[in-house]
């Protein structure tokens, strides 16, 4: 006789727990935050079950609840997941030798980041011969809203999403008295970014510093990174000819990250 239970043994335990991974990886898939309706529609979960269980989501902060919509997104937990995957190497080791061979082009600095709740956190550095030291340290956290690499990816977010992390004043902090301060400050910043295609930033985080970023994109639109370049702004050198030294290296880490072959020449 064959062991018919082999094949599936948990979903007929552990029910509540197949429906939540089911409902974060829905919601991981969407282009921005869904009525309870449609996660409820889309998986086929009884919209009863579906509420409690966002709601417990809720409560861990792996969703989030935008009232005056009536629509739930990914919550900060969820962000974390995705910085402690990338802690445990694999986006790193996927990244450095794109970022070599990036500050070899550029000859600055480099380095790349991912989201952390508000913050970005910095997992791959590559210092260029010569260049002032950074504070992009790897294990870094750095605020998302100052940085070209928080900003990149910030863009690459639905709006809700971003009314969600930052939705008061008190949602922003200072590091040397320039960048956004009010949702409204950042909304534009954000709007610049997504029509140029990248992040800029100016003395925000340090002082007489300036950074590219360009968000890494997975398989269905969503930032799981940004690579920026740093680079003395002294110097007069134009923003616009850093990213497109970015874009090619953003472009070539999401097709490693994707597992796709390259391109045929």
């Amino acid at each position: 006789m064959s062991d018919t239970s082999a094949s599936s043994p948990l979903r007929p335990q552990v029910p509540a727990a197949d429906q939540t991974l089911r409902i974060l990886s829905f919601l991981a898939r969407q282009r921005g935050p869904v009525p309870a309706r449609t996660i409820a529609m889309g998986l086929g979960i009884p919209r009863s079950s579906v509420y409690h269980l966002l709601a417990t989501l809720q409560e861990h902060q792996f969703v989030v609840h935008l009232p005056e919509e009536q629509r739930w997104g990914l919550g900060i937990a969820a962000f974390e997941l995705a910085g402690g995957y990338s802690r445990q190497q694999p986006l790193a080791r996927l990244g450095r030798p794109v970022l070599a061979d990036l500050v070899d082009r550029a000859g600055e600095s480099a380095h790349l980041a991912v989201m952390h709740g508000r913050d970005v956190l910095y997992i791959v550095e590559e210092r260029a011969a010569r260049r002032p030291a950074l504070v992009t340290d790897v294990g870094v956290r750095l605020p998302a809203h100052l940085t070209a690499t928080g900003r990149a990816m910030l863009a690459a977010l639905p709006r809700e999403q971003v009314r969600a992390l930052f939705p008061d004043a008190a949602s922003f902090s200072d590091r040397t008295g320039r960048g956004p301060a009010r949702p409204g400050e950042l909304r534009e910043l954000l709007r610049e970014a997504r029509v140029r295609g990248w992040a800029f930033e100016d003395g925000e985080v340090t002082l007489g510093l300036g950074s590219v970023g360009v968000a890494v994109r997975d398989h269905v639109g969503w930032p799981i990174a940004a690579i920026a370049v740093t680079y003395p702004t002294e110097g007069a050198r134009d923003p616009a000819g850093v990213a497109a030294l970015l874009a090619p290296a953003a472009r070539e880490l999401e097709r490693r990250v994707r597992g796709s072959r390259p391109p045929s020449l």
